[in-house]
């Protein structure tokens, strides 16, 4: 079955955006790796990416940052039309390059917080309110809300209801809790047809904190999650069994409530701490979890979550699974 999230105007966009945006080459990291695709034996991974937090950037890899905007973003992607949707605690807008604002949201005036922004195949932006009406909302290119599902946080406070939703290629909606220690799966209609738990006994039950806050669906139904304040990064298969994990123990404590991580093409996984607001913020891992790429770059620390698009000159195809 052909993968929406695998297509080719996605590749093309990134073709197009390197080129325009003149984003380079940043090598952040120290150590090697070989067989990574195209990428030869011994040659230093370089990565260009879109950072969000408390700087929203997009650094070349060369080190050099091709574009700057407000900071304090939540959430967001570089889209396939070269703009970059953003997603702040008030609002929610698509900036073109030379920061032209083409569509808006404001936050509700009965809720207290904006956590996702994702641009959906029909033209809509899915945004998450958090607030005393929890809700997800679909919004239409002019501004408006054209459909809205209450979620199920099982929390009053706003702040932890929810973060990553993103839209699976069914339709349905994937929604990390967080004091639910719940993914939950909702249809359009609202209805919960799915729930991952992350207060397992194998993970160390709720004492461990194991907050879920971005949740990635894969091609074989497996969802990887990260678990922000439990400084771990899983795997989860189909039935909620934990299938792979990387700790603290095994990348020398460097998890510092990771809150974004993005699967590669490659199958490496990329983790972003927004606790760690000096020294080395993201870590590239190898399903063996080795380290094999790393950014300490300013711009990047405090990260709340970021998108990969470009390794050794190469875009990373599909849409971002992060």
């Amino acid at each position: 079955m052909t993968n929406p999230h695998r297509t080719n105007p996605h590749r093309r966009f990134l073709h197009r955006l390197v080129l325009p945006l003149r984003i380079g080459t940043v090598l952040l990291g120290t150590v090697l790796i070989g067989g990574l695709g195209s990428v030869h034996a011994q040659e230093p991974i370089k990565h260009s990416y879109l950072v969000l937090g408390a700087k929203t950037a997009i650094l070349g890899e060369d080190g050099n940052a091709t574009w700057e905007y407000s900071g304090g973003s939540r959430d967001g992607f570089v889209l396939p039309n070269g703009n970059v949707l953003l997603a702040f605690s008030n609002r929610v807008e698509e900036v073109t390059p030379d920061k032209q604002i083409v569509f808006s949201y404001k936050l509700s005036s009965e809720n207290k917080e904006i956590g996702t922004a994702e641009r959906l195949y029909n033209g809509r932006t899915l945004v998450t309110e958090l607030g005393p009406k929890p809700r997800l909302l679909e919004i239409d290119p002019q501004g408006a809300i054209a459909n809205q599902i209450p979620l199920e946080p099982e929390t009053d406070n706003a702040h932890m209801q929810t973060r990553m939703a993103r839209q699976l290629r069914n339709g349905n909606y994937l929604v990390p809790h967080l004091l639910a220690f719940a993914i939950k799966e909702y249809t359009p209609d609202g209805r919960v047809v799915g729930t991952l738990k992350t207060d397992l006994d194998s993970l160390g039950g709720r004492p461990a904190e194991n907050w879920p806050f971005t949740a990635i669906r894969l091609d074989n139904g497996h969802t990887v999650v990260s678990l922000t304040h439990g400084n771990k990064v899983i795997e989860m298969d189909i039935k909620g069994d934990v299938v792979w994990k990387v700790t603290n123990d095994e990348v020398g404590g460097l998890f510092k409530d990771p809150c974004g991580s993005q699967r590669l093409a490659n199958g490496n996984t990329v983790i972003g701490s927004h606790g760690a607001n000096t020294g080395i913020s993201m870590v590239e891992v190898t399903p063996e979890n080795k380290i094999v790429w790393s950014s300490d770059h300013p711009l990047a620390a405090g990260v709340h979550h970021f998108q990969i698009l470009t390794t050794n000159g190469k875009p990373e195809p599909g849409k971002p699974m992060k």
